[in-house]
């Protein structure tokens, strides 16, 4: 597991920006991988406790977002479905999908980089987490390291595009 410099501290812009940047390594190593670069880690008492990427086209899985697999490894390491107290951060806002796996799996907080304009579930599109009928609030917080989760995702579309045309 991953260790803040300094354990146990409480949320705050620095430490969120220090988790952001481990989300975009594995956003990174997805783009490596060919898949849209988004990366998400799940972060409790000041340790990574899962993470994941995207890898819907190598998973052939339409469900394996970053987020979903980053919970999945969560909740397998601490063998807990419920994954309470926990930050997960990730490089791009959430889908619908995600958000309603951050529900269900009752993470505290979520944190984004790069809002998400035609699908975004936390603010792009729709306000998901507000729905009055969710047994369970997930605090939001975005735009942390927006500009580089952007640029991210930019390039890889910009390299795809110009593959395709050469």
């Amino acid at each position: 597991m991953i260790s803040t410099p300094e354990p146990g501290r409480e949320p705050g812009q620095d430490l969120d920006k220090y988790w952001m940047e481990q989300a975009l390594l594995l956003a990174q190593q997805a783009a490596e991988a060919g898949e849209v670069p988004v990366g998400a880690v799940v972060v409790l008492d000041g340790e990574i406790i899962g993470q994941g990427l995207n890898s819907p086209i190598s998973g052939v899985d339409p469900t394996a977002h970053a987020e979903i697999n980053a919970i999945r490894d969560a909740a397998t390491k601490i063998d807990n479905y419920r994954l309470l107290d926990t930050t997960l951060y990730v490089t791009l806002e959430p889908c619908a999908m995600c958000a309603g796996a951050m529900v269900h799996a009752r993470v505290g907080r979520v944190v984004y980089g790069a809002c998400e304009p035609k699908a975004g579930a936390l603010e792009s599109r729709q306000n998901f987490l507000a729905s009055p009928w969710l047994n369970h609030r997930v605090e939001q917080v975005g735009g942390v390291l927006a500009e580089r989760c952007s640029q991210q995702l930019s390039n890889f579309f910009k390299q795809r595009r110009a593959q395709r045309k050469g």
